[in-house]
């Protein structure tokens, strides 16, 4: 570490010592974070697996291809589909086998639901769906031929364990040598990412060029979908037509059915103003244009009410639209760097010396299956008159287990777009702490990449904490250490919750560094306005602007060139998801949202005015 990264390490320690930078006045907190991300720039990105791209001319490729290559500039395969995860810190030295302790054990006493826990009116059901949206789009591991069973240990359901699968089957994570002979790399094996990791809309695109025919419409550059009530089409076995739908539920499809609606809206605002574009230029345009809309929302809009404080607030706009801000980037453009710029518009992609890609410790602080609720509650919108709250009657609960895959699919086509998407709108998403992972996924049969059914179910929250054990991922003590954070020493310096500690310490004795890095992101005490841990949120403060500003179609190509003038004025006037949902269902946000995001529950009160300049806000 150099003399200057010290100091700023230094700095960096005494805020969280005395657990000060999110108490800080806004504009503070916001340089708080900005060493915070230099520092992980310099000492958390690593790469795994050589360098075997060709360069290429880039003008030759001016649009996103269908399997993620040719982005990076100089090497025509990294980002692409089949490349390796990346990592943040080196896999874990500790000595603790895979099963220990026994993951089912882990699931069934610290993380098993025992009574819903919701988020309040921060986070809604749409939010839950969305990081599901932005997780199939951006990762999934390439799994083996070999199964991996599990077994629950012999007597834990007589010893009053609540286990619900005595034992279950599944695919081991690919491990793949890296082919790296560097004496300085020392990961000589990784796993291959089966998506690509650019924030390129694969989601409703697909991963390759077989992919994208099959939801291609081959007409004005559009996709397909129904035309009768919005929503994916389905194929002969009733799996919908998307980009991606493996683990499908209800709501995931939805806003996939939401984005195609969008990408095909583009296409006519194109066809009308660039009437020489034939089928092909018409895709291209719309796919860059529809991706940059998902991008932004999730940066600005998402990623705001997960943090919901002014110092992220500021962040993630400083993130899109610099210091200087949206009025004077729109007066001038992106002529003063990435600091009073943004990362969005620079001259040139940035990757910090390390090839880009999504890491395993990104897909770790990821998991978040505890948003889930147990039950669907639809709302009557059929109604003529509105309450006050613009909160429609309550009319049925759905159990989410009828909610997933094809009958799902089926539920969702008999409900219908406008009413799911309000039911969800209206429904709180579950909060992200110890004992609030949904029963249902402990009993889960899960989907190959086709979407059809696996022939064994799985308890999904003992295969979370397997999967990150099985891939290398440090423990939660270990993790912090690696994040430049303080590590804890007792139970008590993560919770002041006893009954917590008590269970800890039952599963884990006394050994804090045994603790799983899930858990521990569970058990963590909240930033007030995070729904996420701290620790979490340090990989998100890396990853968030990486994904940015290392894409040349978010730096070097962000043009009217590529995009067309049209197509960037439409990311421009794009703030919000509200902004989607009302350019194609203006009724519905009149109607039934007085939220001022489209992702907190829609009769919370909108935002009050805050009359004081945003940086120069005092500590909250």
């Amino acid at each position: 570490m150099s003399l200057f990264d010290a100091i700023l390490f230094y700095i960096v320690h005494f805020m969280d010592k005395y657990e000060i930078w999110h108490r800080l006045p806004v504009l503070l907190g916001v340089a708080y974070l900005g060493i915070r991300r230099h520092l992980h720039q310099r000492y958390n990105l690593l790469h795994v697996g050589g360098i075997n791209g060709r360069k290429y001319d880039t003008d030759q490729y001016s649009y996103r291809t269908a399997d993620g290559k040719c982005n990076h500039p100089f090497d025509d395969q990294i980002g692409s589909q089949g490349t390796f995860f990346g990592r943040n810190m080196p896999p874990s030295a500790l000595p603790y086998k895979l099963l220990e302790p026994h993951p089912s054990v882990v699931a069934t006493k610290l993380l098993a639901r025992k009574k819903l826990i919701d988020n309040g009116k921060q986070f809604n059901l749409i939010a839950c769906s969305w990081i599901q949206f932005m997780i199939h789009d951006w990762i999934d591991h390439m799994e083996d031929t070999q199964q991996v069973e599990i077994r629950a240990p012999d007597n834990f359901n007589e010893d009053g364990g609540r286990c619900p699968l005595k034992s279950f089957k599944f695919q081991k994570t690919k491990q793949v040598p890296t082919g790296s002979s560097s004496s300085s790399n020392l990961i000589k094996i990784g796993s291959l990412n089966t998506r690509t990791p650019w924030w390129d809309g694969s989601v409703i695109y697909g991963n390759n060029e077989e992919g994208m025919g099959r939801v291609r419409a081959f007409k004005d550059g559009k996709l397909k979908i129904s035309e009768e009530d919005g929503l994916l089409q389905h194929d002969e076995a009733g799996i919908p037509i998307s980009g991606d739908v493996r683990n499908c539920w209800a709501g995931f499809s939805l806003l996939q059915a939401l984005f195609v609606k969008e990408h095909n809206f583009i296409c006519d605002m194109l066809i009308v103003n660039y009437p020489d574009f034939d089928d092909e230029k018409l895709y291209q345009h719309a796919r860059l244009v529809t991706s940059a809309v998902i991008a932004k929302i999730h940066t600005i809009d998402w990623t705001v009410e997960l943090l919901k404080t002014d110092t992220l607030l500021a962040g993630m706009r400083i993130n899109w639209y610099g210091f200087l801000g949206k009025r004077f980037k729109d007066m001038f453009g992106h002529i003063c760097g990435p600091i009073f710029s943004g990362l969005v518009g620079l001259k040139r992609p940035r990757d910090h010396g390390v090839p880009y890609s999504l890491t395993e410790e990104f897909v770790s602080v990821y998991r978040m299956h505890s948003l889930l609720p147990d039950k669907l509650l639809l709302r009557d919108i059929s109604s003529a008159t509105t309450s006050k709250d613009k909160c429609p009657p309550l009319i049925q609960e759905v159990p989410m287990r009828e909610m997933v895959g094809k009958e799902g699919e089926r539920r969702l086509s008999e409900i219908g777009m406008e009413k799911m998407m309000v039911s969800m709108g209206h429904q709180a998403c579950g909060a992200l702490t110890l004992w609030n992972y949904p029963s249902w996924m402990r009993n889960l049969v899960a989907h190959d990449i086709n979407g059809e059914d696996r022939p064994d179910p799985v308890d999904m929250a003992a295969l979370e904490i397997y999967r990150d054990r099985e891939r290398g991922v440090a423990r939660y003590n270990e993790f912090r250490r690696n994040l430049l954070m303080i590590p804890i020493s007792k139970w008590e310096d993560l919770t002041d919750e006893e009954e917590v500690v008590e269970a800890l310490r039952e599963v884990y004795d006394d050994d804090v560094e045994k603790l799983d890095l899930l858990v521990g992101l569970h058990a963590e005490k909240k930033i007030k306005g995070f729904a996420i841990s701290e620790t979490a949120f340090f990989i998100f403060l890396l990853i968030a602007s990486r994904r940015l500003e290392a894409d040349r179609f978010f730096t070097t190509n962000f043009n009217s060139k590529t995009y067309t003038e049209k197509g960037l004025e439409w990311i421009n006037k794009t703030e919000s998801l509200k902004d989607v949902i009302k350019r194609h269902y203006p009724e519905m946000t009149k109607k039934w949202m007085r939220s001022s995001s489209a992702f907190s529950v829609w009769d919370s009160m909108p935002t009050p005015t805050n009359y004081i300049p945003l940086y120069f806000r005092p500590a909250p």
